[in-house]
């Protein structure tokens, strides 16, 4: 006679409350929604953020292939059960729909149309109010006539799904929930979500994730990819990508590690795209790892404790992708914010990607000495042929980077010890390219007195009644 068992279900007041606690900030929880809407097929996704003090929303609809009401009472369930794509899967755990939301906000409801025949959309409910009151799972159905507007509107003409957050009490505060404070930090956080967006899931956005081009828009707004990598610039190197093999108890799969060099700040076509290419991080934290999972981004910079940063390598950024076989492997969690390297390969990848960190040195210290290595012109996909040892393929890799460091050395190298010395034009044209006008305003004239011109500026013009002084133009000298 077997034990006696006893079914013990969680405290749902005292659960769902730490489950809102599982890391998330609004641009994370957001992109955990969106990950839904990719998986759901949906080529076009509006995230819309309405202020409105208690009565805010948050509001992300897509066009995708849509729910059941069965489908959506499953999805909403804590540990949803659902058959993932080993391979293409962006969730894992069901779990990312409601800690995400439920982290933001105490009111969730998600409605859906699955039918291009019937404009009939099912939608259900979770209301902390009512856990807490009744400490039960319980969901709630919504009405035909509640949010016609908000979770109906947008459904009209096609089928997919809406996720609306109302009682946005993590989000707001509801100490001062009005006012122009709460409007502009708002917009703050539109702003670092469309980075975030334009971040995470760039090659969905560049249509280079193997399926149709998502577009996804912040309160109409487009969101544009942001391409790590700079693959655009002319002076981007691009090293040979390397892939390795994972086989570990019964696991196996393949990581592919892709390394680029940036330009030198000299070699950007233009200061925007320097600043453009630094990212929310800027130079210095932006370099290192960029990890993957089935395209999605989940890692933006780092070096997974590999090395520690470093000026000299800030230029050095390394695509590392993998598929979600290799989730255990790689620890990854379920706000898909952490990941670690798997022990067995990193010194295989410390290997791979010493040559692009050389490269970056080169490149850091010389300006203008970096050749573009098998550049991809037209920033198409490409897969590496497998390979067995990657220490030997890095091998190879290191004498393409020799070759361009011998290129780079057969230039003369500046001397150590020479003081660079500005002539006037090389400074007049340095202001002018960056500093602000009112900078501009106050230097220039001080340079052409000192020039002894009166010259005459796109951005500035001289008065007349400034007086100049003649001076001989500075040159450079060096110290023996």
């Amino acid at each position: 006679m077997g034990a006696k068992k006893h079914e013990l279900i969680p405290s749902a007041r005292r659960l769902i409350m730490s489950l809102r606690d599982m890391g998330y900030d609004f641009a994370s929880a957001v992109a955990d929604v969106v990950d839904n809407s990719i998986e759901a097929h949906a080529t076009k996704i509006d995230i819309d953020v309405h202020s409105a003090g208690e009565q805010s929303w948050v509001r992300i609809a897509d066009n995708g292939v849509g729910m059941k009401p069965v489908q959506i009472r499953e999805a909403l369930r804590y540990g949803a059960a659902r058959e993932y794509d080993e391979r293409t899967a962006l969730g894992k755990f069901g779990l990312g729909l409601k800690t995400a939301s439920m982290s933001q906000c105490q009111h969730l409801i998600v409605a859906s149309r699955c039918s291009a025949d019937r404009v009939e959309v099912a939608a259900h409910a979770w209301d902390l109010e009512h856990v807490m009151k009744t400490d039960s799972w319980e969901i709630l159905a919504v009405g035909r006539n509640e949010y016609p507007e908000l979770i109906r509107e947008p459904l009209q003409d096609h089928t997919g799904t809406v996720v609306l957050w109302r009682r946005l009490d993590r989000l707001l505060g509801y100490k001062h929930p009005y006012g122009e404070m709460m409007k502009k930090r708002l917009l703050s956080m539109c702003s670092e979500l469309e980075g975030h967006l334009a971040m995470v899931f760039h090659r969905y956005l560049a249509g280079e994730a193997g399926r149709r081009r998502v577009r996804i828009s912040v309160n109409g707004t487009p969101v544009r990819p942001w391409d790590p990598f700079v693959r655009h610039e002319e002076a981007t190197q691009k090293l040979e990508p390397v892939t390795l093999h994972y086989d570990h108890e019964g696991v196996r799969g393949e990581i592919l590690v892709e390394p680029f060099v940036l330009p030198h700040q000299e070699s950007f076509s233009s200061p925007q795209a320097h600043a453009a290419a630094a990212g929310p991080l800027r130079w210095n934290r932006q370099q290192g790892f960029y990890i993957y999972r089935a395209n999605r981004m989940i890692q933006s910079g780092g070096w997974s404790n590999l090395r520690t940063m470093d000026e000299h390598t800030k230029l050095a950024r390394v695509a590392l992708g993998f598929d979600p076989r290799l989730d255990d492997a790689f620890r990854i969690n379920v706000a898909k914010m952490r990941v670690q390297l798997p022990r067995q390969l990193r010194e295989q990848i410390e290997k791979a990607i010493a040559p692009v960190i050389k490269a970056a040195q080169v490149t850091y210290r010389r300006p203008g000495s970096g050749v573009p290595i098998c550049a991809d012109a037209n920033l198409q996909s490409r897969s590496a042929q497998p390979i067995g040892n990657a220490s030997t393929h890095a091998t190879i890799t290191a004498t393409k980077v020799t070759a361009i460091r011998t290129s780079a050395l057969s230039k003369p190298a500046p001397r150590t010890d020479e003081v660079r010395l500005w002539t006037i034009p090389e400074l007049q044209e340095e202001i002018k390219r960056i500093a602000t006008a009112a900078e501009r305003s106050i230097v220039l004239p001080l340079l052409d007195r000192l020039t002894g011109t009166r010259a005459v500026h796109k951005d500035l013009l001289v008065p007349d009644d400034v007086p100049v002084i003649a001076s001989r133009g500075l040159k450079r000298h060096s110290v023996q």
